[in-house]
């Protein structure tokens, strides 16, 4: 969700150095999103998916480098935010206005019908502020972070497989990003304002337990997050004009600088499944870079997003 509280962009001391070997280029150019693009996620075939192509409202559908279009408009003044699949296929939308995760079945993402009749409410609550970032485990489990942003707090949710909404943590701070470790034994929750990301031990039916700190950041704010094979966490760091890339000890491994300043979410794609997706905020457009390892929730076999 795009970060516009005053007090995100304090200056601080960067806490390492960046990577300056790391090239970022335009994947899709400025204005083909609008400014509120986020929630990418690539699918089994590598199409890479975002919100508010040409329209707030909107899902887009980026088949190669320089080519999207709109995938569907979404319903009753519903404006997607983040984006997963789960191992079926079914996307899964946190739907910030309406309250809800709405699921677009893998059959309408894989014939040529209209996608708009296959999309339902998966899951609704009133009480949430609103669905922002989402993080899914190999089972189906969901996880959605739930913003204040007027409060400068938040909740975390569990949404499970039958759809069912449970209260995980309330009162935390700005819930944003939200990521799940490759043996789906850590759920990691960052906080935009305070710029501090927690971790949380994960039990196979969503339980999570023994939160402790995993990195504070002195300056910017943070937006969402994913992690790769290794176990290293991916953040996007609004402000910032950067994507840091944390180790599973909570280490600061490197950052890498992007074009644009305001990046809102990374996903994991490519032929080799090592190209990061960064969507950028302000620029409405989407950057791309190559990272060491493989992601975690990349599907084998994909090749029409080859991005070297």
């Amino acid at each position: 969700m795009k970060l516009t509280l005053i007090g995100l962009l304090l200056v601080g001391c960067n806490v390492a150095a960046q990577n300056v070997n790391i090239q970022t280029q335009d994947w899709i150019k400025d204005g083909v999103f609008t400014q509120g693009v986020e929630g990418p996620a690539v699918d089994a075939k590598g199409r890479l998916y975002a919100v508010n192509h040409g329209q707030e409202g909107t899902i887009g559908v980026v088949t190669g480098q320089g080519h999207a279009k709109t995938l569907l408009r979404l319903p009753n003044g519903s404006i997607g935010n983040g984006i997963r699949f789960d191992k079926q296929g079914n996307m899964f939308i946190a739907d910030y206005v309406n309250h809800n995760v709405l699921r677009l079945s893998a059959a309408a993402l894989s014939q040529d019908v209209d996608v708009a009749k296959h999309l339902s409410v998966y899951a609704h609550n009133s009480k949430m502020n609103q669905p922002n970032d989402l993080a899914i485990m190999d089972n189906g489990i969901l996880f959605a972070s739930d913003p204040h942003w007027q409060t400068n707090t938040g909740n975390l949710w569990r949404i499970g497989i039958d759809g069912s909404t449970d209260l995980m943590e309330a009162n935390m701070g700005t819930t944003n990003g939200v990521a799940v470790s490759p043996d789906n034994k850590r759920l990691y929750v960052n906080e935009s304002v305070q710029r501090k990301v927690w971790r949380y031990d994960l039990e196979a039916n969503g339980n999570i337990s023994n939160k402790q700190l995993h990195i504070e950041f002195a300056d910017f704010g943070l937006d969402g997050m994913r992690t790769d094979t290794q176990g290293n966490l991916y953040i996007a760091r609004y402000g910032a004009g950067k994507v840091a890339v944390v180790s599973p000890a909570g280490e600061l491994l490197e950052q890498i600088n992007l074009k644009g300043q305001f990046p809102t979410n990374v996903a994991f794609g490519g032929n080799d499944g090592k190209s990061v997706f960064v969507t950028m905020q302000k620029r409405g457009a989407i950057e791309v870079f190559k990272a060491n390892y493989v992601g975690r929730s990349f599907i084998t076999n994909i090749a029409s997003m080859d991005a070297k």
